[in-house]
């Protein structure tokens, strides 16, 4: 399983319509925090182990892609932090957490 990085706004619309119809695992990554890439670590060991194959799993670089994180964080009414993940359901967040929360077992918690 892989995750898809997104750039745009109109991308993120359609990941967060898609939501009604199955979860949507965002994760947003900061490339020059060393916290952040503990957290993709922790993703993507999540992604290649035994990942929740009923959800889609998106990237954000939150430096290079600014506008898409404030647009996720206005959507979904989620204080912007990095890193961060938040599962969303039918439009709407579900769960969310950040910095060294983002683990391969509170991942696992949630979609399992």
């Amino acid at each position: 399983m892989n995750w898809k990085e997104i750039t745009t706004e109109s991308e993120w619309n359609d990941v967060l319509q898609r939501s009604a119809e199955r979860g949507q695992l965002i994760i947003k990554h900061s490339t020059t925090c060393p916290v952040s890439a503990n957290a993709l670590r922790e993703f993507d060991e999540y992604i290649t182990g035994q990942p929740n194959q009923d959800v889609d799993y998106t990237l954000v670089k939150v430096i290079e892609s600014r506008p898409v994180s404030n647009q996720i964080a206005g959507d979904l009414g989620v204080k912007h932090e990095s890193p961060q993940v938040i599962f969303i359901k039918n439009k709407e967040k579900y769960w969310t957490t950040s910095h060294w929360s983002v683990t391969k077992e509170h991942i696992t918690a949630v979609l399992d």
